[in-house]
């Protein structure tokens, strides 16, 4: 973390009863304050801390995590990481999702309630905040109706969540078993074309850097909706 303010891609290599289960998320920064992107399943917290540290960023200085979305293997660890930060660390998730992570309705995929967490910011589409040189929010629904996606100003790097996935450096389009809204997922593809975005971090599959613009105007063309 030897720039004043920056992002990295964080892989998180989780295992899955027994199976291997790996996901791409980012952490950014700057003087005052650590951002980190999702938690991963759950019981992820010495991996994230171990994961950090080799970026040299110490889990106590984490200040904020931004939930992109309700699904388990984003929000596993949100708890764990709260509760390690005794009151330091806030979490900022998309207003719909805030019952979500409550405790208060059930994980619209799998029927589960959530640990109860308190969300400190409701973000909403358009919000730009203040970390790392600037973070956009973007309404990305259809994997989720909580869904967002974020877009790191400086870098033009944007941070998919499930909006959209990857393999082997060429970007995807979203899941579609695992997209209840399909017609509403292509629509925040198209409007993700419309950003001038040099890489994408998809949570499944990595990092993509080639003709991200094109690419995402293909995509919102041919997915089925």
């Amino acid at each position: 973390m030897a720039a004043r303010e920056g992002i990295q891609t964080i892989k998180l290599e989780m295992d899955a009863g027994g199976s291997p289960f790996v996901v791409h998320t980012a952490v950014l920064w700057d003087e005052q304050e650590v951002v980190l992107i999702d938690t991963g399943l759950a019981g992820q917290l010495p991996l994230i801390r171990d994961t950090l540290a080799k970026a040299d960023i110490p889990l106590e200085k984490l200040t904020k995590i931004i939930i992109t979305h309700q699904d388990r293997d984003h929000i596993g660890s949100l708890f764990e990481l709260v509760s390690y930060g005794e009151g330091r660390i806030q979490v900022l998730a998309h207003e719909v999702a805030i019952p979500y992570l409550a405790g208060e309705t059930a994980l619209l995929k799998s029927g589960a309630f959530a640990t109860p967490v308190k969300v400190d910011q409701a973000l909403h589409d358009g919000d730009i905040l203040p970390y790392a040189g600037g973070i956009q929010v973007i309404y990305t629904p259809g994997h989720s109706p909580d869904h967002i996606s974020l877009y790191h100003i400086p870098s033009k790097t944007l941070i998919s969540g499930d909006a959209l996935t990857a393999e082997d450096g060429v970007l995807l389009s979203f899941n579609p078993d695992f997209t209840p809204d399909r017609a509403a997922a292509v629509q925040s593809i198209a409007k993700l074309a419309k950003l001038d975005i040099g890489s994408v971090i998809a949570y499944h599959g990595g990092v993509c850097t080639k003709d991200i613009k094109g690419r995402l105007a293909e995509l919102a063309e041919t997915t089925p909706a």
